[in-house]
């Protein structure tokens, strides 16, 4: 399998190389020459397979001879081995909990499958790979934990200053090592033009070999295609069920659109926005516009440019038709997220992250709109990551998961960073 820049300025390159890289040398995002196929046979087989040979079935064609078979078996069974149930809320909607990994987030899975693949990678070469990461919440704390300690492997995360979580932030400047967090005095979209121009800096790719480990970067993406087939191995609903993804920067949604591309019987999928609706609005309109990202309760989804949102057109071939068939948008506005996670903890018991409350709204909507469809949302993130969100709204307190409580009282490092590139590269050089 090669892949081949979304830019078109670049040459093809093997699954080695596009991990290593995270981007082309013409900043454009890396795409599959060729969507694989899963069998009659794989489909019907799914309900029975463990998740390890279900994930290894999915990812070997995207990683083809880079990695030996018994190496990536290894990596595929690490990479998935926790829970991911699909749990009943309300009356033909369910929610894939995505939470259940060391992190408490779905980031978990992609930042397990490419910190391992990574790790083998960088077995055969001389200088340390750095990965060099944004992150508007989830994806810092999942890289950090993914990549701790592994060797030849430094991870520079880029956060932005006062717009994560408290546990958030805990959980990617607590954990040293190989691990540095720079809080950057900015947003998310600052956070992300930073690394997307580092890449592009041949100056600094030169005396530093960099890697992204945003969903940009195949190896962190195409993971995520495996939440979908983990999920239709539950589905127990009449007919194909309707997805509904949080979207942010539009990786994990891309992920389960690539998966329906490859077969995966799915009956239409939600794209649940904030805001930061961009990618809502082109499936409203037919114009991608991308807008100043703007402060929501659903934190990380603020991003007014999805990056991943170029992979979608490229999977449709840019025709807004054919996408507007299989995917429906949707802003949710912090009024109607709130009142989702106080409503459906009053009258179902369980209690949705800011994030799902989004997707559950949105599904909500569509299936108001659709009375003999049913599906599921995609619960991203433990609502204990929100407590000033989440807390008021319940009047409880959300208890700290028991694997978590190492974090309380570890001291924050962070470095401080203005939201200038020059700034950035300054501190990479030093």
């Amino acid at each position: 399998m090669n892949y081949y820049s979304l830019n078109r300025q670049s040459p093809p390159v093997d699954f080695r190389a596009a991990t290593i890289a995270g981007q082309a040398p013409d900043g454009g995002l890396y795409f599959p020459e060729t969507i694989p196929q899963f069998s009659a046979e794989f489909l019907q087989a799914l309900p029975h397979l463990s998740r390890a040979d279900v994930a290894y079935a999915v990812m070997q064609p995207y990683v083809g001879d880079t990695i030996p078979e018994a190496e990536l078996r290894r990596i595929c069974a690490e990479t998935v081995d926790f829970e991911f149930p699909l749990v009943p809320v309300a009356e033909r909607i369910g929610a894939l909990e995505l939470f259940h990994g060391p992190t408490l987030a779905f980031k978990d899975v992609g930042a397990r499958f490419m910190s391992r693949c990574l790790g083998y990678f960088s077995g055969g070469e001389a200088q340390a790979v750095t990965v060099l990461v944004a992150t508007s919440g989830d994806t810092g704390g999942a890289v950090a934990h993914g990549f701790l300690g592994v060797p030849g492997v430094e991870v520079v995360i880029l956060y932005p200053s006062g717009k994560v979580s408290p546990l958030q932030e805990l959980q990617l400047t607590t954990l040293g090592q190989n691990i540095t967090a720079l809080e950057v005095a900015g947003n998310f979209d600052d956070c992300q033009r930073l690394v997307k121009q580092a890449f592009t800096d041949e100056g600094l790719t030169s005396r530093r070999t960099l890697t992204s480990a945003n969903s940009i970067n195949v190896a962190r993406w195409l993971p995520q295609q495996l939440y979908y087939l983990f999920a239709l191995q539950q589905w127990r609903g009449v007919g194909l069920p309707v997805v509904a993804v949080p979207s942010g920067n539009f990786g994990n949604l891309c992920a389960g659109l690539l998966a329906h591309a490859s077969g995966l019987p799915v009956g239409h999928f939600v794209a649940a926005c904030n805001a930061n609706d961009a990618g809502a609005d082109y499936l409203r309109s037919g114009v991608f516009a991308p807008k100043a990202a703007v402060a929501t309760i659903s934190n990380a989804m603020d991003v007014g440019h999805p990056s991943n949102f170029v992979r979608i057109l490229e999977l449709f071939k840019h025709e807004h038709a054919t996408i507007s068939q299989l995917l429906s948008g949707y802003t949710v506005s912090d009024a109607d997220t709130g009142a989702t996670i106080r409503r459906v903890a009053a009258e179902y018991d369980y209690l949705l992250d800011p994030h799902g409350a989004v997707a559950f709204f949105a599904l909500e909507t569509y299936l108001r709109e659709h009375p003999a469809a049913a599906g599921f949302l995609l619960a991203t993130a433990h609502p204990v990551k929100f407590p000033e969100v989440v807390e008021p709204l319940i009047g409880r307190k959300v208890e700290l998961p028991a694997a978590l409580h190492y974090l309380l009282g570890k001291p924050k490092q962070s470095v401080p960073l203005p939201p200038r590139y020059e700034a950035l590269r300054e501190w990479l050089l030093k």
